[in-house]
């Protein structure tokens, strides 16, 4: 197994000269990339969201396109539309922008929920259908997509199904002291031009693949099993989380024991995934609102309720 400590640290170094700090957020989302997942960015205007999905595009050498969802975009922007051509005397397909290895998908919850559910599609099937003809898209493909919190002028909650397609839910946050002294330094948004390409073509498929691999005991899948549950069973959460968000945190942590220089998954892999994974799966009822609980705070309680699995049966090879 190669050193992929190394490979992570590599990555939030190059990373590192666009955004100053945000290693942990860094982390998360070349995590979530290698598990295969979407990643949804929830924060206010200017923290450096473009630049770091732009960051990710050179380091990891995907094609990246970049679109702004504003209410007057249409699906066939998203998919892509045909055309009449006088030149061929036939209709041509004119490539939407999803049809990319990364796309970030900035301020989604401004757009209608038309192409919303455009979007939901093509990042579900990972393929568009126009005028009959499915074309599959690029390989890896992973949205970034960006939301102002809900209460912005113009912004609408998206819907639970929508939200579940996300691998993984985070926030960036304003920088630290000395990290936004450095953006004024013009140390860190204007060094994009530095950010080195890191991967050859294939690299993240071949990852994608061993993350696969990873080895899971039968009482990791068990204490997962038993935090998931939970969620559909509390006084303070009105909706659970689904089976799909019980399979995005097992690739989650699939892909953190990889990122680990390991073939196996320990417990430690599953609760340091849980908050990123869990938190905007879950709808919380009349009485959590009333006692001035959130997500997190939820999700904390209920990791603590549950005991981690001892004893581990460690598989090699």
């Amino acid at each position: 197994m190669s050193d992929n400590i190394k490979l992570m640290n590599n990555v939030q170094d190059e990373i590192g000269k666009a955004i100053s700090g945000k290693r942990d957020i860094v982390g998360k989302i070349f995590t979530a990339i290698l598990a295969g997942g979407h990643i949804l960015l929830e924060d206010v205007p200017g923290v450096g969201k473009t630049t770091l999905a732009l960051a990710f595009s050179k380091v990891l050498n995907l094609s990246y396109k970049r679109m702004q969802f504003t209410p007057d975009v249409l699906p066939s922007d998203v998919t892509g539309f045909s055309m009449y051509n006088k030149k061929i005397n036939d209709f041509e397909f004119k490539p939407g922008a999803a049809m990319c290895n990364l796309l970030l998908a900035d301020e989604i919850n401004r757009t209608s929920p038309k192409t919303q559910a455009a979007l939901l599609e093509v990042m579900e099937e990972k393929k568009v259908t126009v005028d009959g003809v499915t074309r599959q898209l690029p390989v890896p493909f992973v949205v970034i997509a960006t939301q102002n919190p809900t209460g912005y002028v113009g912004t609408q909650k998206l819907p639970e199904s929508q939200l579940d397609r996300f691998m993984v839910k985070l926030s960036m946050g304003y920088p630290e002291f000395e990290d936004e002294v450095n953006v004024y330094r013009g140390k860190s948004y204007e060094a994009l031009d530095k950010v080195d390409c890191l991967f050859n073509e294939g690299d993240i498929i071949n990852l994608q693949k061993e993350v696969t691999n990873v080895y899971v005991e039968d009482s990791i899948y068990e204490y997962m099993t038993k935090l998931i549950q939970i969620t559909r069973n509390n006084d303070y959460i009105g909706l659970g989380v689904s089976p799909r968000g019980g399979l995005a945190l097992l690739s989650m942590a699939k892909a953190s024991a990889l990122l680990d220089n390991r073939n196996y998954v320990i417990p430690e892999d599953i609760i340091n995934n849980v908050d990123a994974v869990c938190c905007h799966r879950i709808v919380l009822s009349s009485k959590a609102k009333a006692s001035g609980y959130t997500e997190d705070k939820v999700i904390y309680e209920i990791k603590t309720k549950v005991a981690m699995p001892v004893g581990r049966n460690v598989k090699e090879g």
